[in-house]
Parts: structure tokens; C-alpha cells; sequence
């Protein structure tokens, strides 16, 4: 009895049903933990203080608050499907005996994460007008040059090509060979863009094929974008499959859903060109026939006018001017030539006449003349008579056949050279003498000298 009485007092107080609660709640309430998991449901009615929602795994569901204030801050608007990233604690609500977890923070993982900055990145271009649809430019009808921007290895360069060789084979393709995934990519995009615009593209097309979200994450890239918007040739683009629709499409000229309609929208079908000549060609055989119509009716019109039924009538007025001025003419010429005539004939007269009395006086005049002329040069002869004989008188002193005739002679050599001294010549030169009357051929035998001193002494005594 003793010892049963002993053990009834150490046992515990058993615990009502809300301290066991606030127990758990308090043990709860102390672990904070990160999670991943997939939302399956959302709850997020006008009204209540906190978003209600559901996330889980393969193998277990949790489910969530968060309140109103932090799911604002979060910025993030949850939808089924979505895979999060939570920070929270355990906590119990204890009128219903539920387990929640209360979320502190939320965000975006994985996918979701990227398909929450390509929406920022678009509400940011879309708010600076790059998708504007009055920005966007049309496409060229006959682009004579197009440039392919893609992978040289993927299945979309191929649907391109084929689908233009069918269409409109007069084009020409210029391809620039890119990554279209992985980090470099954007880049390289880029680049080839700017590579076939320099080449004379006329228009660009910026093509690949299918692929995941994150594949086609290099499409959504912030230069890319600007790139696109800023082309100086329209760009049309064929990214991925009907779904997929990146920021470049967005921001393109026209977007295509997949790379053969990429290229089906940048050439005209042979089937369209067919019926645009065939209407051209209608049109143009019209407006000929109109044409042609309204120069015969002016032809007819033109036959009608009298100058071109009798072309007489082009210049009878100018024929029947140079008819009269012919008639004046022939009847003022003979009378002009007899006029004339009759003037020359009293000039004759006149000059008959007077003629003869001016060769007389001039006879006169010449006969009176010549005689002033005789008197004059009579008295001028006399006084330049006596001056030539003066004049003469010198020069016959002055000759040297005057001194020959006195005796003397002069000896020249054969050359013409007159001999001055016995030195000048030698015994057996040939000399000619020259005397008054004629000239003597000598030789010389031999040569004397006479001393001038001597002769010079003789002389002055």
C-alpha cells in the first residue's frame, strides 16, 4: 500500500489538449529552415491577411502561409507549378490542431527564377518603347540579299535555305555561322548580325531550332535586344517552336514561330509572284490598249485638219510672198539697169570733155618743170665740178702709179705680199715688179744692205 501510494505521487500531471499544443507549438516554432519545392496550389484571396498555398516534392506536401506583407516584398506572384525557394519556421495553429510552415522569404528557383527576370527585362523594354508596334518596320517584298543568322550545324539552317530555294531562288543568302546556346552566344549573335548588315543584307533573319527554356535563354539577353532594335534592316526571327517566345521576338520586326516560317515571311511564295505579274501583266496590256486607243483618236483627229489633207496649204502664204516679191523685182531691175546706164554714159560725156584739158594743163605743168628743173641743176653742176676736180687732183697725188711713173717700182711676192726689206726675201725667190707700164717676173740672185745710217748721214749733209 505504501509503496503504490509512493508512485501515484511522482507521477506526472497529465497535459490538456492546448498545453500539449502550445508545447509542440513552442518546440515548432524554434527550428527556421530553407526548402525547395513545387507549388501545387495557391490561395490568395481579397480580404485575408496571408497567402495560403501548398508545396511539395515526390514524396511529401507542406503546406504554407505568408503574410500579406512579405508576399508583397517578395515580388514574386505565385502561380501552380512554380518551383520556390522558402525561408520559414514550423508552426502550429492550434484551434484546428494545423501544422504550417510560416514564410519568411520567397523566391523564384530554377526556371522560374530566369522566367522572372526575362518578364522584368521585358516590362523594362516594352516601358522604353522597343516593342512598339509603330516602331517596327516592314519587310523588303523582293529582298535581293538576306542575311541567316543561326548555328551552321542545327536543323534550322537547312529549313531556311530549302524553304527560300523553293520560294524566291533569285535571293542571295548570307549565312553567319553562331552559337545559339551557352554564354557566349549573345555575343556571337551579335556579331553576325552586324557582319551580314555590312555585307548588304537587306534583310536579317535570327533563327534556331526547339529547345528548353534555359536553351533559349541567349535569346532574352539584354544586348541582343537592344541589337535587334537598333538594325538598321528588319529583323525577323523564328526562335524555337509556336510556344516559345523570347524577348527578341519581342522586340523584332516580325516574329515567326519557327525558322521555315521565319523564312516563309522574309521571301514571297513563287505562287504569289505568279499572281502579282499576271495582274501586273493585265494591267500593263490595259493601259497600253488605252494608250494606243487615244493616239489613233488623235491620228483621226489630226487627218481631219485641212493642213494634212492638202499640204500646199503649209506654206501657200510664204509661196505666194516670194510670187510678188519676184514680180516687184523684175520690173525694178531692168529700170534700175537703165538708170544706170544713162549715168554712166553722162559721167563718159563729162570726162570726154574735161579730159583733154587736163592732159593739157598737166603737159604744161610738166614742160614748166623740167625747164625750173634744167636752170636749177645747171648752177648746182658747176659747184660740184670744181669739187671733184680738187678731189681728183688728191687722189692722183695719192696713187701709187703716179710714183711709178716717176721711176720707181714695187716688188711683190708671188702671194700679192708687198716686198719692204732684203730680209724678206732670199736668193732664188721668184718676185714680180710692178712699173708704170707693166710687170717685170724676177728671181733673186742675191741680196745687198744698205746701212741706213750711212744713207741717213748722206742725207742731211
Amino acid at each position: 500500500m505504501e509503496s503504490g501510494a509512493t508512485e501515484a505521487k511522482q507521477a506526472p500531471e497529465p497535459l490538456s489538449v492546448s498545453g500539449a499544443m502550445a508545447l509542440a507549438k513552442g518546440a515548432l516554432e524554434g527550428v527556421v529552415v530553407r526548402l525547395l519545392g513545387e507549388v501545387s496550389e495557391v490561395s490568395a484571396k481579397p480580404g485575408y491577411k496571408a497567402v495560403y498555398f501548398t508545396v511539395k516534392d515526390e514524396r511529401a506536401a507542406l503546406p504554407c502561409m505568408m503574410w500579406n506583407n512579405r508576399y508583397h516584398a517578395a515580388g514574386v506572384a505565385l502561380r501552380v507549378g512554380q518551383l520556390v525557394e522558402l525561408t520559414g519556421r514550423f508552426t502550429l495553429y492550434a484551434p484546428k490542431g494545423r501544422m504550417n510552415f510560416d514564410v519568411f522569404s520567397l523566391a523564384l528557383a530554377g526556371e522560374g527564377d530566369l522566367r522572372l527576370k526575362v518578364a522584368d527585362l521585358a516590362r523594362k523594354l516594352e516601358a522604353e518603347g522597343l516593342m512598339d508596334p509603330a516602331r517596327k518596320r516592314p519587310l523588303p517584298a523582293y529582298p535581293r540579299t538576306v542575311g541567316l543568322v543561326t548555328s551552321p550545324r542545327g536543323a534550322a539552317v537547312h529549313d531556311v535555305l530549302r524553304t527560300l530555294r523553293r520560294r524566291f531562288p533569285l535571293s542571295r543568302v548570307l549565312l553567319a555561322g553562331v552559337p545559339v546556346e551557352g554564354a557566349q552566344a549573345p555575343a556571337g549573335i551579335v556579331e553576325g548580325m552586324r557582319q551580314v548588315v555590312e555585307a548588304g543584307a537587306e534583310v536579317v533573319l535570327v533563327v534556331r531550332g526547339g529547345g528548353s527554356f534555359e536553351d533559349l535563354m541567349p535569346f532574352n539577353d539584354e544586348r541582343l535586344a537592344r541589337t535587334i532594335a537598333r538594325c538598321p534592316v528588319p529583323v525577323v526571327t523564328g526562335i524555337g517552336h509556336e510556344p516559345d517566345t523570347s524577348i527578341a521576338d519581342m522586340v523584332a520586326d516580325v516574329r515567326a514561330s519557327t525558322p521555315t516560317a521565319a523564312a516563309e515571311a522574309a521571301s514571297p511564295s513563287r505562287e504569289s509572284l505568279e499572281r502579282h505579274f499576271s495582274a501586273r501583266a493585265r494591267s500593263l496590256a490595259a493601259c497600253a490598249g488605252r494608250a494606243v486607243e487615244r493616239a489613233e483618236a488623235e491620228v483621226r483627229r489630226f487627218s481631219t485638219r485641212p493642213l494634212f489633207r492638202d499640204p500646199q496649204l503649209l506654206f501657200a502664204a510664204e509661196a505666194q510672198t516670194l510670187d510678188l516679191a519676184s514680180e516687184r523685182l523684175s520690173r525694178a531691175i531692168p529700170a534700175n539697169v537703165e538708170r544706170d546706164a544713162l549715168s554712166v554714159e553722162r559721167q563718159r560725156e563729162r570726162l570726154s570733155r574735161v579730159l583733154p584739158v587736163a592732159v593739157e594743163r598737166a603737159r604744161a605743168d610738166a614742160t614748166r618743170a623740167r625747164t625750173r628743173l634744167a636752170a636749177c641743176g645747171g648752177s648746182l653742176v658747176g659747184r660740184f665740178s670744181q669739187e671733184a676736180a680738187v678731189a681728183a687732183a688728191r687722189l692722183h697725188d695719192l696713187s701709187p702709179l703716179s710714183v711709178l711713173g716717176r721711176g720707181y717700182a714695187v716688188a711683190r711676192t708671188p702671194e700679192g705680199a708687198v716686198v719692204r726689206s732684203v730680209r724678206g726675201v732670199s736668193a732664188g725667190d721668184a718676185v714680180d715688179v710692178s712699173l708704170a707700164d707693166g710687170v717685170l717676173a724676177c728671181r733673186v740672185e742675191g741680196t745687198r744692205r744698205i746701212d741706213t745710217e750711212i744713207m741717213e748721214w748722206e742725207d742731211a749733209s
